[in-house]
């Protein structure tokens, strides 16, 4: 698996840039530029931080399976906001949901 090609897939998804990630993450934004400027394979520790970012775990960043369920166009919109949210406010919206069974 190509690793660097598969961190920019996961950033086009979620129309993050370098700085994104790098705020998500934890990282500097040289850490992340050098990942893509210079084909730099992130260690272990850097490729933890990005996956936690991305809200993934190192396993289904390396799985070769998409999404074993199909999505609607509304629960694909739904994600995508989901995914772009900081961690207090997916808390905060996941709490809401549950009291609303």
């Amino acid at each position: 698996m190509d690793v660097i090609k598969r961190i920019d897939e996961l950033m086009k998804e979620r129309q993050w840039s370098d700085y994104k990630l790098a705020i998500e993450s934890g990282l500097s934004s040289s850490t992340i530029a050098n990942i893509h400027r210079r084909n730099t394979v992130p260690s272990i520790s850097t490729l933890e931080a990005i996956c936690s970012a991305f809200g993934i775990t190192l396993a289904q960043f390396f799985s070769e399976n998409t999404l074993n369920v199909q999505l609607n166009t509304e629960q694909i919109e739904l994600f995508n906001l989901w995914i772009c949210l900081t961690e207090n406010q997916k808390l905060i919206i996941y709490d809401l949901i549950k009291e609303m069974k």
